[in-house]
């Protein structure tokens, strides 16, 4: 259609021509121009047309290789632009005129040029925020080469970068803030000034007077930890001088409204609270030089009460007896009874859980010992009800308690004298000798209630043993009931069966003499068949079973 509209064009260019030059024919014949003038004046139109044309197919001519040259231009930027951006070579289309791969490659150019300002633009704004970030948070900034042009992955990663840094940021902020609120309120609860240029710092309400650095963090914690270490120290004292204050009212009898009232007027931080209290601590024991016989007596009666509690042996108490009696009450007495009374308080701390242990196995002990007492009273055998089957129930599970506490005390015991290296006396005595002499105790007392039973058994036998005689008989037996000799047959059975128990454990006059460490489940080997069998029987006869 193009090529026809040209061709069209072209054709009514000649006519055009053709016409102009019959009009210029017709007006020189007009005027009577000679053929020779006439030639000379068509030559002149002649060259007028080929010199308009030749200028114009000059210019094209120029305008084909300017065009050329742009071509060659843009390539040249578009390639460059490309190898900057990091971007893939341009690709042009196949089948285009030089005027269209012209205009795109312009277009183009126009394009990466424009996104390699805005790229530079957004590069500057980022690195200038990512710059500040680093430089509170001590850290390196991303890097890219100065004078290059950053990619689209390297801007992408440089968001990220200082998204991830403001977020640490927010982060050690919020620790920041929670380390500084921390140390202010422990400087306020204890009424510390600051001191150190840190501890100022620390405290102030300036939020930006520090860099928001590891290092910054970690001094901080140690701040915070000293803090607390100070604070722990000062709670200590605190609870020392209640102590010795309430320990002087106890000695020195004060009105319990009086100390009532002092501990209400003690108020402010805890230096404040310490410096009443020692004051208060002062004050007491001055008074206490005043009556000094009357608190060490108190002070007597306290250290007895905790050698009683640590189960201290009279070994281990004589050494202090020479204090104990001397009756010459003074001030270095009293600090004696006073160390005499700490040093026992130290040691029962130490050896509480031993001794609670130990009084586990003195509870289960005597549980046994009353389920034995309860075994030789023949009218236990009466109760009905299903009392007889729970006290054996009872008794077997303290016949399993007492070797499993014996065993840990004898743990806990070694364990304890092997990190203290030294030995933990009961009465003066090893722990598990003192369990065995209990024992031995319970062994000889039993032997001494066989041997009685025995005694009193043969006397029994001896009275009811008289001459035989025949008994007067009776018509038809009676309506009395049965004759004393029918009662006297159905009496010894009873007589043989009590006569002939035997003792559940044997003892010779060695054995007596010094006690034997006997084992638990030792001891209740020779129960057990005794004690189940009686059950049985009493429980076989009680209807209720």
């Amino acid at each position: 259609m193009s090529s026809r509209r040209s061709e069209a064009l072209a054709f009514s260019l000649v006519t055009g021509i053709n016409h102009a030059m019959a009009r210029l024919v017709g007006i020189w014949d007009s005027i009577g121009i000679m053929e020779e003038q006439r030639v000379e004046r068509m030559e002149t139109v002649k060259k007028h047309i080929e010199g308009l044309l030749n200028d114009m197919i000059t210019e094209e001519e120029a305008l084909k290789h300017r065009i050329r040259a742009n071509i060659i231009t843009f390539q040249k930027q578009l390639d460059t632009l490309c190898l900057e951006m990091s971007m893939d070579p341009n690709k042009m289309e196949e089948g285009l005129t030089v005027l269209q791969i012209e205009k795109n490659l312009r277009l183009r150019v126009e394009v990466l040029t424009k996104e390699k300002v805005e790229r530079l633009k957004e590069l500057h704004g980022l690195q200038q925020e990512d710059k500040e970030l680093c430089v509170e948070l001590c850290v390196t900034p991303y890097y890219i080469p100065t004078g290059s042009m950053p990619s689209r992955t390297q801007l992408q990663e440089l968001r990220e970068h200082i998204q991830t840094l403001s977020e640490e940021k927010k982060s050690r902020a919020k620790v920041f803030s929670g380390l500084r609120e921390d140390i202010r309120k422990l400087m306020e609860e204890m009424g510390h000034e600051p001191e150190t240029s840190l501890e100022k710092e620390s405290v102030g309400h300036d939020e930006d007077i520090f860099l928001l650095t590891h290092e910054n963090i970690k001094a901080l914690k140690l701040l915070l930890s000293q803090m607390e270490v100070k604070k722990e120290s000062l709670t200590n004292t605190l609870a020392e001088l209640k102590e010795q204050s309430m320990c002087l009212w106890n000695r020195l009898d004060a009105l319990e409204q009086d100390c009532n009232v002092f501990q209400e007027s003690v108020q402010g931080t805890l230096s404040d609270q310490i410096t009443q209290w020692q004051g208060e601590v002062y004050r007491l024991t001055d008074l206490q030089k005043t009556r000094l016989e009357d608190v060490i007596e108190k002070v007597r009666q306290e250290l007895v009460t905790f050698w009683d509690k640590c189960t201290l042996g009279p070994e281990q108490r004589e050494p202090f007896n020479a204090h104990f009696c001397d009756n010459n009450f003074t001030e270095e007495l009293l600090a004696l009874h006073d160390a005499a009374l700490l040093k026992v308080k130290n040691y029962y701390d130490q050896v509480k859980p031993l001794l609670e242990a130990l009084q586990r196995w003195e509870k289960y002990w005597a549980l046994f010992q009353d389920f034995e007492k309860k075994a030789n009273d023949p009218n236990r055998f009466s109760n009905r009800g299903g009392a007889l089957l729970k006290e054996a129930k009872e008794k077997v599970k303290v016949q399993k308690m007492l070797p499993k506490l014996e065993e840990e005390l004898k743990k806990g015991v070694e364990a304890w004298e092997k990190d203290q290296g030294s030995a933990f006396l009961v009465q003066g005595r090893r722990v598990m000798t003192y369990i065995s002499s209990q024992w031995e105790e319970y062994k000889q007392q039993r032997d001494k209630e066989k041997s009685e039973r025995a005694a009193l058994q043969t006397s029994k036998k001896g009275e009811m043993t008289t001459p035989f005689k025949t008994p007067t008989k009776r018509a038809h037996g009676g309506i009395n009931g049965p004759t004393p000799n029918k009662i006297r047959k159905k009496m010894r059975p009873l007589e043989s069966s009590s006569s002939q128990r035997t003792p559940l454990l044997e003892c010779n006059s060695t054995e007596r003499k010094q006690p034997v460490d006997i084992s638990y489940a030792d001891f209740t080997s020779a129960l057990s068949k005794k004690t189940s069998d009686a059950v049985f029987n009493s429980t076989a006869k009680d209807p209720t079973f």
